[in-house]
């Protein structure tokens, strides 16, 4: 397995890196310019919302369906269209929930405010990702689970979270390193993070290295 990722650390190592110093840019500077050729003709410019609304439209579809969608609507879209221009946006590229999916994104409008001051006032990325999924939570986004969340933080640069996807969860399967489960309970997704943070420590990568060079393995593309 060290081998494995070693292997496609020196295939795709320089797109890898230059994916996680968008995301890095991303959380610094509050917007980017994501390129992601040669995997999908998309470059864009996104903001830390748009991210947010990226992690949103992508939880129960894919990467791809995510990014299409984010460079359709554009960072004003996320924020000025209404609720009925974004149904019919989200919908018009194939997206299954669209009307869910617009609902949610006019939801996270609201908590917006509340995101900011906790990434500005909280640095441990695991309470923050607590904090953003838990329902009690008054920083609570509809729509961000534990994968939600974390695929929200290392967007904009945290690093040391697992994004346990199912392309992650059939690896680990694979090297029987979690049990075998059709629900991926809270206890399951902590276990499978501790082994994935086994590995990096292991490799001396991060968490967000680690899960592009998987979602690589897996899909033949460093996306996001």
């Amino acid at each position: 397995m060290l081998e494995e990722i070693a292997s496609l650390k020196e295939k795709v190592g320089s797109l890898v890196n230059a994916r996680l110093e968008q995301f890095r840019r991303l959380g610094r500077e509050g917007k980017v310019i994501f390129d992601f050729r040669p995997f999908a003709n998309y470059v864009y410019q996104a903001d830390i919302f748009s991210e947010l609304c990226f992690c949103i439209l992508t939880a129960n579809s894919s990467a791809l369906m995510g990014i299409k969608l984010q460079e359709s609507i554009g960072v004003e879209g996320f924020k000025s269209m209404s609720f009925e221009q974004l149904e019919k946006a989200i919908a018009s590229l194939g997206h299954r929930f669209p009307k869910q999916r617009a609902e949610r994104i006019v939801k996270a409008r609201e908590r917006f405010e509340g995101v900011l001051e906790l990434l500005r006032s909280e640095k441990e990325s695991k309470k923050i990702r607590e904090l953003l999924s838990d329902p009690k939570s008054p920083y609570k986004v509809e729509g961000l689970g534990l994968k939600e969340a974390s695929h929200f933080l290392r967007n904009i640069g945290f690093e040391n979270l697992a994004i346990v996807d199912r392309h992650v969860l059939r690896y680990l399967k694979e090297k029987s390193l979690v049990p075998e489960s059709k629900t991926l309970t809270k206890n399951l997704y902590m276990q499978a993070e501790e082994r994935l943070e086994e590995i990096c420590h292991r490799l001396g990568i991060s968490q967000a290295e680690l899960d592009l060079y998987i979602f690589y393995e897996k899909t033949s593309k460093v996306l996001k």
